[in-house]
């Protein structure tokens, strides 16, 4: 029930939880993506609680209106036009569960922490298991939803469980990993469950005797073959790496203003990579690819777009290459989303024609 309008604002009360949900109306998202482009939501709810996380979705339905669920924002294409519905900003802080004995411990983590936050709390302790995702931005929420990895590790190795709200009943519940789906950069929540559940809570586990993940060459190169580091210098390690690359969000810094890598590496039948090979003039053993399944490799995306043309630096308008990450599409300023979609375009555009290949978009469009 409206209960109080203001210029800025209309305040809700819920009954259940007596509590008010603030809703606010046209609201600019970009300040709220690593991209820093897009327009305004019709209406915005900060929710801190699972109560209000509720009232805002019993909200939109009353309304008539769409949402659309945001974290920390950084996988996100926001489009020129922004987003006629209301968007939900998580902001869940409820105070971190720890269950630990001898051998493992146990953290379940409100959705609305930022991530690296968390990894840095993990490895401080000396604890292996997500050491190499520092650095990635966005909210543990977020996390399961892409299963989130980086420097041979995967989020889903440590998750136990993931509790969520459950659009279709209303009700929040708990999913364990194997019904969350989880495979590479992939899970329920962002494909055959897409849109029906909404992140609250995670719990991850940790085995206290795993030791720090040196699988990746940077981290090997940068370390060298006989290291035993901690798992918190692999996390500063693993930051200044991402760093380097333009994959760190630092203030002031023009390369960062991105969503990260911005195209998946593809997955293709082996026969394809014949076809690619001569058509760069190269042996097949040249171009980057690892076993991906029966009959099936995985590609390396940055490898296709440096060899189409798109390399580091590469600018077109408002909408460039990171000059550090090849992978990157970048916001050079004053970008808008039709500028990085343009830009999407040409490159995919030409990845086809050169080589056959289909890049998918790995941010979520919002429109």
């Amino acid at each position: 029930m409206k209960v109080r309008e203001s210029a800025e604002a209309v305040v809700y009360s819920q009954g259940v939880a007596h509590t008010e949900l603030q809703i606010q109306e046209s609201v600019p998202l970009a300040g709220y993506t690593t991209f820093r482009v897009g327009g305004s939501a019709r209406c915005f709810a900060e929710v801190r609680s699972e109560d209000e996380l509720l009232g805002a979705v019993e909200f939109a339905s009353r309304e008539g209106i769409g949402t659309f669920v945001l974290g920390g924002g950084s996988n996100l294409l926001v489009s020129d036009s922004g987003f006629d519905g209301l968007v939900i900003h998580i902001a869940l802080n409820a105070p971190t569960e720890v269950k630990d004995d001898a051998s493992f411990v146990e953290y379940t983590v409100a959705a609305g922490l930022d991530w690296n936050s968390f990894v840095h709390q993990i490895c401080e302790q000396g604890i292996s298991g997500i050491e190499c995702l520092a650095g990635i931005p966005g909210s543990v929420g977020g996390t399961p939803v892409q299963n989130v990895g980086a420097y041979g590790q995967e989020v889903a190795s440590t998750i136990t469980r993931v509790r969520v709200l459950d659009l279709e009943t209303r009700e929040f519940v708990w999913l364990s990993r194997e019904q969350c789906g989880f495979s590479y950069r992939h899970s329920i929540f962002n494909s055959t469950h897409r849109g029906r559940y909404i992140v609250t809570a995670v719990s991850f586990l940790f085995d206290r005797s795993a030791r720090p993940n040196l699988s990746y060459a940077d981290l090997q190169r940068h370390f060298g073959a006989s290291a035993t580091p901690t798992p918190l210098e692999v996390y500063h390690a693993v930051r200044e790496i991402r760093h380097g690359k333009g994959m760190l969000i630092v203030d002031g810094e023009a390369d960062c203003r991105s969503a990260g890598s911005f195209f998946k590496n593809p997955v293709v039948p082996e026969s394809v990579l014949a076809g690619i090979a001569s058509s760069v003039g190269v042996p097949i053993e040249k171009v980057p690819h690892w076993p991906a399944g029966v009959g099936k490799v995985k590609l390396a995306a940055a490898w296709l777009l440096e060899h189409a043309g798109f390399v580091k630096g590469f600018s077109m308008g408002e909408a460039g290459i990171s000059s550090r990450h090849t992978l990157a599409l970048i916001n050079r300023g004053h970008a808008t989303a039709a500028d990085v979609e343009a830009l999407r375009d040409a490159i995919r555009a030409e990845v086809r024609r050169r080589f056959g290949v289909e890049l998918e978009q790995e941010p979520v469009n919002v429109s």
